[in-house]
C-alpha cells in the first residue's frame, strides 16, 4: 500500500501544471515600491509588468525565475510601468543570480509559487 501512494503522489507531481510567462528580465536599483514597502539592492525583490501585477493584487507574492540554467525567486513589491508582456524588473542580487549585470536584459521563463 505504501508504494501505491508514493506512485499516486509522483503522478499527481508530473501532472500539474505551472502557468509559465515568458518574458524579458531587467535589473534596477529598488527603494520604495508600489506595494509600500522599502528594499535593496540585496533584496530578493522583483517589479511586475502592469498586466501582471494586476493593479496590486500580487503584491508580497513570490515568483520562480528561470534562465540560463539557473533558477531563483523574489518577492513581489512594485510595478514596472516600462516592461512589457511577460516583463520583469528584479533587484540586482536576483538578476545576479540568472545572468551579468552587464547583460542588462535576459529572457527568462517565470511563474507564481
Amino acid at each position: 500500500m505504501y508504494s501505491k501512494a508514493i506512485i499516486v503522489t509522483a503522478v499527481a507531481a508530473l501532472t500539474s501544471t505551472v502557468a509559465a510567462v515568458t518574458g524579458d528580465m531587467t535589473w534596477f536599483h529598488p527603494g520604495l515600491g508600489a506595494c509600500g514597502g522599502t528594499d535593496n539592492d540585496g533584496s530578493p525583490v522583483v517589479a511586475l509588468n502592469p498586466s501582471d501585477y494586476a493593479n496590486g493584487a500580487n503584491c508580497g507574492r513570490w515568483i520562480t525565475i528561470q534562465g540560463n540554467g539557473r533558477q531563483t525567486a523574489a518577492r513581489v513589491v512594485d510595478l514596472c510601468p516600462g516592461c512589457g508582456s511577460g516583463g520583469i524588473d528584479v533587484a540586482p542580487a536576483i538578476f545576479d543570480d540568472i545572468a551579468s549585470l552587464d547583460d542588462g536584459r535576459v529572457q527568462v521563463n517565470w511563474f507564481f509559487q
